[in-house]
Parts: structure tokens; C-alpha cells; sequence
């Protein structure tokens, strides 16, 4: 509490001009603390729709994976071997897509290679009907 005390016994009659802020300062943190409480909560979480869990067995046999390599030069590599030409590449995605339970396709371009063979490979697989066609090795385009 402001109080201001003066001279008992001294003639001295000035106007006292300091304000009193006590009253203010209650104002305030009243105002403050009720700002407070009427924020509402932030939360900082998003909101994903998680796959409900599924009681049923794994499949027994792991899907069969066909891996293509492109390399630098355009080469095409089917599980290890080369293919010749882009009618034996696509006589082999025709195979694969004639299938009822399609295998994973892993398409390894190189680090060099230009991307008209990439897109050549994708376009062909895509057209003639493969479902599971994915770009692996990625880790190798970080640097």
C-alpha cells in the first residue's frame, strides 16, 4: 500500500502528486489470470488413422520379388540376368501382370543412369498392368 507520509509538525502544504497504482496493479493481474484461464489448450498432436489390428495368420510364404537393375548405360538386369532388348523386357512385365497374385517389382536404377531409361521401365510396367512396382536403393541418391 502506497502511503505517503509527510512532516508532522512542518508547514509545508504541497499537492501530493504520485498516483496510487496498487488498485491498477490488482486490475491487471485480475485481467492477466482470467486471460489465462480462458486460452484454450493448445495440443500439439495429429490427428492418423491407424490400421485396426487384424487377428488373422500372416500369409505362409513370403510375396516373390523380381528385381529389374537399370544400369549407368541404359542396361536392363532382370533378377541378374540381362535382357536383350525392350520386347524381351516387356514380354517378361507381361508375364508378371498375367499373374492373379502379382509379385513385387523392384525397380534398382543406378546412381548414373539418365532418367528416360527409369521412366522407359515405369512406363512400360505400368502400361502393360503391374500393380507392385516400387524404386529401391534410394539411399544411394543422398549425397
Amino acid at each position: 500500500m502506497g502511503m505517503n507520509v509527510g512532516n508532522a509538525g512542518g508547514g509545508d502544504d504541497e499537492v501530493m502528486v504520485d498516483i496510487n497504482t496498487t488498485p491498477l496493479i490488482d486490475v491487471m493481474l485480475v485481467l492477466l489470470i482470467m486471460f489465462i484461464i480462458t486460452i484454450p489448450i493448445q495440443t500439439h498432436a495429429v490427428k492418423m488413422n491407424m490400421p485396426v489390428p487384424n487377428n488373422a495368420a500372416p500369409p505362409p510364404v513370403p510375396p516373390e520379388i523380381i528385381r529389374i537393375d537399370l544400369d549407368f548405360d541404359g542396361t536392363i538386369g532382370w533378377n541378374g540376368e540381362i535382357v536383350p532388348d525392350r520386347a524381351t523386357l516387356e514380354q517378361k512385365l507381361r508375364q508378371v501382370a498375367a499373374q492373379p497374385d502379382q509379385p513385387e517389382v523392384h525397380l534398382r536404377p543406378n546412381k548414373l543412369v539418365t532418367y528416360k531409361y527409369v521412366a522407359m521401365v515405369m512406363a512400360s510396367a505400368q502400361r502393360l498392368g503391374v500393380t507392385k512396382i516400387g524404386i529401391v536403393g534410394n539411399e544411394q541418391f543422398l549425397n
